[in-house]
């Protein structure tokens, strides 16, 4: 694809923008919509067209991205009315959210009944990740459509193909995030018993990541965001809970009982019932502080070892 040629992309929130900027910045045209006045108006600002529709961004863009919040509206954009099923220029969606391999078969069959092609493509790494552009792109389709989309994905980070069939993608992100949350929601659990039991926390989470507990969660997350107590990974706790509710309902479907996977939910759902819904992620520590009554430690500037 050519660095003249418009891109399209829909849904320029937390994730999306950054990577329709990232997109811009390495020439190519985008047009976008969002549902969302702030985030069009951002877009716009940052340098994109506007468009008033879906419609719109699909009658002039053959390769259409998506960054959405949910299956349900997944499933709307791609084959409800006005969506991009109904494009005129559109011939390969390539869809960066995290909705699950059954929405996304669905999709694949619908999109293909009208010449389209669906990329499966969900990222990791945060809204930092997408930032920098250091995203790891976890990509699977067609062979023809993934190729002539690969140096775009590549804008994004690391591209990963997965395979040839949509879905595939979408049950590896799945499965990582759901190791990723039980990772941190266990980590917080012996992060906080371990200050309340007098233990000083910087060297705590020194030790734990030269030995055996380490996970990413000990190695990136408490070092940025919880010693220095920001809380600002990027990811919401309610995005968390859609994606490992999503991941159980798979491994579920697929016979794999989910006795870990069924308790780190409940304890991230707990979370979310408790005004929960647009906190960051790693505010799940204050949550068991509270909850426990151990009293926050100061913050600590630190950084993650080498």
């Amino acid at each position: 694809m050519t660095k003249q040629q418009t891109v399209g992309f829909i849904g320029v929130g937390v994730m999306g923008h950054p990577m329709a900027i990232n997109l811009m910045a390495k020439g190519y045209p985008v047009i976008a919509f969002d549902v969302q006045d702030a985030a069009m108006e951002a877009i716009v600002k940052a340098g994109a067209q506007r468009a008033s529709s879906i419609r719109e961004v699909c009658d002039q863009a053959r390769v259409v991205f998506t960054s959405l919040p949910s299956p349900a509206v997944f499933t709307q954009v791609m084959l409800g009315e006005g969506g991009i099923a109904s494009g005129k220029a559109v011939k390969i969606a390539v869809d960066l959210s995290t909705v699950g391999p059954r929405s996304t078969k669905a999709a694949a069959v619908g999109l293909h009944e009208h010449g389209i092609a669906l990329i499966d493509a969900p990222v990791s790494g945060g809204a930092a990740g997408a930032q920098k552009g250091t995203l790891t792109v976890m990509a699977a389709g067609g062979e023809a459509a993934l190729n002539e989309v690969k140096s775009l994905l590549e804008i994004f980070g690391k591209l990963v193909v997965i395979g040839k069939e949509p879905g595939q993608a979408q049950l590896l992100k799945l499965l990582n995030n759901m190791l990723s949350s039980t990772a941190f929601a266990i980590t917080a659990e012996a992060y906080v018993a371990g200050v309340k039991g007098g233990l000083d926390p910087q060297l705590m989470m020194d030790v734990i990541n030269v030995s055996s507990g380490r996970s990413a969660a000990s190695q990136e997350k408490f070092i940025r965001q919880v010693l220095p107590r920001t809380f600002d990974f990027g990811f919401p706790i309610s995005s968390i809970c859609k994606d490992i509710g999503l991941a159980i309902e798979e491994c579920e479907a697929l016979g794999v009982p989910m006795w870990v996977g069924s308790q780190a939910r409940q304890l991230w759902k707990f979370a979310l019932k408790q005004d929960g819904v647009g906190r960051d992620m790693t505010e799940l520590v204050t949550y068991l502080e509270k909850w426990s009554g151990a009293e926050p430690p100061p913050a600590i500037k630190s950084e993650p070892l080498k």
